[in-house]
């Protein structure tokens, strides 16, 4: 079968893309219902807080494993395993009466979402040439923020529905029959075989990481992806609800919607990047204005030793979210500079960096609040100096696009040696 050109790649396309809308939406879909846990399980928010955070420490964790095992073995056997561990954690998570069960379900699920992206990548790879990878990932990047906004209005209407229990378990049910379906789709329908045996000696593991972590262009990726993700995910599924209710003396539910307009300029962002990019033929152009407007948007909170005034902060928030939507280049570079082979680990390590920032800027900036409020009792200073963080991050993000090498595909090897 001759994927780039055969019409069934557009089934696949949108299989996945299903898929990986219910399983992103699992990944802020407790947030809503934090207060009816700690009711329930008679827990602190402590645990709540480590229940929470835990899929993204596991989802983190596995990202470069997960690279390798797609590299060596195909993406598809990963993708319908994934999407079944997320939809397993999630009915687990509804139906249990322990916290300690909460805990594993959320390790099930942060297991299963670690499969999605980098195996994503992996079959648009296969499926699409590189100047229609370039634009879909940014639709597929537009997903993952289709799934977050899933978690907010539509999913608190299921849990009003039928309880947080029945909420969850549904959307357990619901991935479970996408697992199905992939496996219906790749191995029934596209005759794909569930594992791929490559031919030859295959290099040591070892060996593999260890050209990685001295490849310089990985590292410029790692920290493009880093600048990026954190910021927006990090400060956004955080601190922005509290910054706003503090600073600003709005209600929850106003500030909530700023959030909304902020996952708003991601939706806008990551598929028009993405059709820019392809469009102008110059993503390391592209990616550099996009890096330099989301260091902007940060910096702008320093220019004001208060806050900024709301409307300014509307604008910002947007725009945070719209530079956001360009982190998808980062895989459209290692689609454009590494072959297939070797495009897995590298995804898998370039994205680590972008959800490595994500776990630790809600932790910096919630040490910079803790201490600015012990000291001075000045909350507000400590929401102006936390800012720093999201704008050393996107500093860092800077450095790494401005390091990428675009144009012309080579191994890990052969760049390793250019380097």
């Amino acid at each position: 079968m001759d994927k780039a050109n055969h019409k069934f790649r557009w089934v696949i396309f949108a299989s996945v893309l299903v898929a990986y809308l219910f399983m992103s939406s699992q990944r802020t879909a407790p947030g809503l219902i934090t207060d009816q846990l700690m009711r329930d399980f008679s827990v602190t928010a402590s645990t709540i807080g480590l229940v929470t955070s835990i899929q993204f420490f596991v989802y983190t964790g596995l990202q470069i494993p997960m690279g390798l095992l797609a590299d060596r073995y195909g993406p598809i056997l990963f993708l319908i395993i994934g999407t079944a561990l997320t939809g397993l954690g999630t009915i687990i998570y509804g139906v249990t009466t322990h916290e300690y069960v909460l805990i594993f379900a959320r390790i099930l699920t942060g297991i299963g979402d670690a499969t999605i992206w980098v195996n994503m990548i992996l079959v648009l790879s296969m499926w699409f040439n590189q100047k229609e990878f370039t634009r879909l990932i940014g639709i597929a990047g537009m997903t993952g923020s289709l799934g977050f906004l899933l978690a907010t209005v539509p999913f608190s209407v299921l849990i009003v529905s039928l309880g947080w229990r029945g909420a969850f378990f549904t959307a357990g049910v619901v991935l479970c029959l996408c697992s199905t379906w992939l496996y219906f789709i790749f191995v029934k329908k596209a005759n794909q075989p569930l594992f791929v045996k490559k031919e030859g000696p295959r290099e040591k593991i070892t060996v593999l990481l260890r050209r990685v972590c001295l490849n310089r262009q990985a590292w410029a990726l790692f920290l493009c992806h880093f600048g990026l993700v954190g910021g927006y995910i990090g400060f956004i599924g955080s601190w922005a609800v509290p910054y706003m209710i503090d600073v600003y003396g709005i209600s929850r539910l106003d500030a909530s919607q700023l959030v909304l307009i902020s996952l708003l300029g991601a939706l806008i962002g990551a598929p028009l990047i993405g059709w820019l990019a392809s469009y102008l033929g110059a993503i390391k152009r592209t990616y550099v204005v996009f890096h330099l407007m989301v260091l902007l948007c940060w910096s702008t909170f320093l220019f004001f030793p208060n806050h900024p005034p709301f409307y300014i902060l509307i604008i910002l928030f947007f725009m945070i979210g719209f530079g956001f939507g360009s982190n998808s280049l980062t895989f459209a570079i290692v689609r454009q500079t590494f072959p297939v082979t070797e495009s897995g680990i590298v995804s898998g390590f370039a994205n680590t960096g972008g959800f490595l920032s994500a776990v630790l800027l809600p932790s910096i900036f919630g040490f910079i609040l803790d201490y600015f409020q012990a000291t001075s009792g000045q909350i507000v200073d400590g929401y102006y100096y936390g800012f720093f963080t999201p704008v050393i991050f996107a500093i860092f993000g800077l450095i790494g696009v401005l390091f990428v090498r675009v144009g012309g595909t080579g191994s890990l090897y052969q760049l390793s040696k250019r380097n």
